[in-house]
This record gives C-alpha cells, structure tokens and sequence, in this order.
C-alpha cells in the first residue's frame, strides 16, 4: 500500500516559533529514521546560510535554494519527508510541487509567514494554506502590551515603516518585532484603505425603568 502523504504548512507572525516547529517536526522524522531533505531559501541569511535556526540559536542543516526548480533539481527519489523554510519567499511553483510530493506518499512540511509588515496575505502562503493537510498557526506575544500577537511590526530607524516600502527586507531581531492588532503600525496607509467598511451602530438609549414603571401606574 502506497504511504499517506500529508502537507503540513506552518504559518505565523514572525517570533512565534515556526523554525522552532519545523525543525521539531523534522527531528520526529529523524527519529523515525526517515530519509529527510530540507530547504530554506537563500535570501534568509540571518543566523546562517545553510541551516534553519531559531532566534533562541537551535538549528538543523538545510540546503539553500533560489527557487522552486532548484529544489527539483535536488530532490532525490527515496526522500520520504521534505521540508521547506521561509516559504513566503518562493515562487508559485513551489504550490504544485508541494501538492506533488504529497500526492506521491512524501510528507511535506512547509513554514513562513503568512503576513508581510502591511498585515497583508504573504506571497504563495495562503495557496499553501488552502491545499494543506494541516495548518499550524502560531502567535508570539507582543512586545508593546504582552498580549498575542498576529503580526510582525517593521522597524526603520526605530519607527513604523511605511505602505509604499519594500516587501521583502530580510533583517534581524532589531528590524522586526511582533505586535497584536492593536499596537501594530503601518505609516502612510493609502487613503481608500484607511476608509472603514464597517462602523459599530450606536444603540437607541433605553428609557430608565423608573420611567417604564411611572408610565404604567399613570
């Protein structure tokens, strides 16, 4: 009987501990004896250029790749388990080929975020959501209130960054932060964006029950 494959996409603010899942759900494999190959792609050069690291300085090898074909390139037949750092970054290819391996009885675990600075969709990672087996989503704690946080927060000399700024800016921890939705900033927002689709209806004021009362003994 041919194995159950599975994609397991793990997705989250920055902060929130993704490598930290990849790399033990890679370890469980590793234990498992599986034969294992893992990705990570080469603009993620922070903490190392060919390992997947946390930010706490855990980390296990990784190949660094430019895009999607290369991984192709480098897949070898008897791989049971592939596993893909900063998916955000790859092009769309990267989707059918998860898809693919999945198909074939391979397990596919793939992590990034699934935001940018602006709290926008990142990249191919809502694809990637939507064709998943498995979604973990994860939230860090935000550095400004100590409640969950969703988001990542971009620092430019110590100040929100703006709308019209580059998406990709790979930095380290003094660059980025995680923040709930509440303290997240983003500077010079587009004007039809700032422009709310909903507001909170204000109620009718309730007539005090001292008033209900003298009305029906009047």
């Amino acid at each position: 009987m041919k194995p159950l494959g599975q994609l397991i996409v793990i997705c989250g603010s920055m902060f929130a501990g993704k490598s930290e899942e990849l790399i033990r759900l890679v370890r469980r494999a590793m234990y498992a004896r599986k034969k294992i190959q893992v990705f990570k792609h080469a603009l993620d050069d922070r903490f190392h250029h060919s390992a997947v690291a946390t930010h706490n300085g855990v980390q296990i090898d990784a190949v660094p790749v430019r895009n999607t074909q290369e991984i192709i390139n480098l897949l070898e037949p008897d791989t049971e388990v592939v596993a893909i750092e900063e998916a955000q970054f790859f092009d769309e290819k990267l989707v059918r080929l998860c898809v693919e391996l999945a198909d074939a009885g391979k397990t596919v675990i793939a992590a990034g975020l699934d935001q940018d600075f602006r709290r926008q969709p990142f990249g191919i990672m809502p694809q990637l959501m939507a064709v998943a087996d498995e979604v973990v989503k994860l939230r860090a704690i935000c550095v400004v209130c100590g409640r969950p946080a969703s988001h990542t927060q971009r620092l430019v000399d110590g100040r929100p960054a703006a709308w019209d700024e580059p998406t990709i800016l790979v930095g380290a921890e003094d660059h980025y932060e995680a923040r709930c939705r509440n303290c997240h900033q983003v500077r010079r927002v587009p004007a039809h964006l700032r422009r709310r689709l909903w507001r909170p209806q204000k109620r009718a004021k309730t007539p005090p029950q001292s008033a209900k009362l003298g009305e029906k003994s009047a």
